[in-house]
Order: C-alpha cells, then structure tokens, then sequence
C-alpha cells in the first residue's frame, strides 16, 4: 500500500509538472521522464501483484470472527453450568434431543486430573435449537439444577483478568494491612 502511494505521488509530480509547462518538458529531461514512467509502472505492477495475493489468501482462510467461521457455530451452541460429575455425554444429548438436532457435546474435564469440571457445551445443527434449549434453564439433571445460557464468543486478544490477583492493580500492594517481615518469610512467625 506504501508503494502504491508513493507511485501516485510521483504521478501527481509528472502531471503537476506537465501542467505547469503546459505539456512541454522544460524541466525534466527525456531520460527523467522516462525513469519517473518506468518508477510508476513498477509501482503499479507491485500493487497489482499484492492484490494478487491478497484476494487468494482470502480465499485459503476462514472468514473474520464476526463472520460465519467460528462465530456461526457458537450462535448454534449453548453452555451447561453445574453438571454434576456423573454425567455422561448419551444423558446429555437425551436431555435436550427435544430441542433439536445435536451436532456434538463437550464435557470439560480438568488435564490434571481427568476428572469433569461441572460444565459442559452442546452445539446444534440449528439456532432454533439454542432458543428451545434456553427452555430448559433451572432444570434438573442428576439431581442438580442446570444453568443453560447461549455460549459467548471469545473476542481474541481480549482477557478476563490476568494470573495472580485477578489482574486488578498491577505492581505495587493496594491496601489493607500488609505485614512486615524482617529476613526469612515465617509464615507462622509473630
């Protein structure tokens, strides 16, 4: 984009120079001109083999965010709070068959330990099954009353906070009493 600039300011230079000696070439010699000509077809030979480029990567990969790659399967997909740690899959797709057809179910489990974390994710084949399966918030499964929400998409690059403290107060200690320890840390030292 930077070249195809400079090759319309060289342009403008010519026709701003043309102008001014009414179409005569006082100024610029003829092996000038054809330097500054020869400038701007590769100029313009760089712009058109970026649009090349450009047009066929937007061909290799998936649309934007907002577009319909991802973001259409999370407007086809709800998330599953308080699954109690029994629950298999099967059970999952019984309880909520009624509200459409389910692509896949997706129990999160913690990589430590394999065991289930008490959520889960089920995507539909339609948005309408979304809408029916909000029907079912506060219901009970195992025993446990389910949370059901529409699944929010992930924005990248933005975070909820960050490791330590939640993120809030970055660098120094905000507050409240803050002991003083003196040499090693006793945790239990007075």
């Amino acid at each position: 984009l930077c070249s195809a600039r400079a090759a319309m300011e060289d342009d403008d230079i010519v026709k701003d120079l043309q102008a001014e000696d009414g179409g005569e070439e006082k100024d610029l010699e003829g092996d000038e001109l054809e330097s500054l000509q020869k400038k701007l077809q590769d100029y313009e030979d760089e712009v058109a083999k970026l649009k090349k480029l450009q047009k066929a990567q937007e061909q290799l990969l998936p649309s934007s965010p907002g577009g319909s790659g991802g973001g259409d399967a999370d407007g086809k997909s709800i998330f599953i709070g308080n699954v109690d740690s029994a629950v298999t899959p099967e059970e999952l797709q019984s309880h909520f068959q009624a509200c459409g057809t389910i692509n896949r179910v997706t129990i999160l489990c913690d990589k430590f330990t394999g065991y289930p974390r008490g959520f889960a994710y089920l995507e539909f084949a339609e948005k309408e099954g979304v809408l029916n399966a909000l029907a079912l918030n506060e219901s009970l499964l195992h025993s446990k009353q389910i949370k059901v929400m529409p699944k929010r998409t992930n924005i990248p690059g933005m975070k909820r906070g960050g490791g330590r403290g939640g993120g809030r107060f970055r660098g120094s200690f905000r507050g409240g009493y803050r002991p003083r320890y003196r040499g090693r840390f006793h945790p239990y030292a007075h």
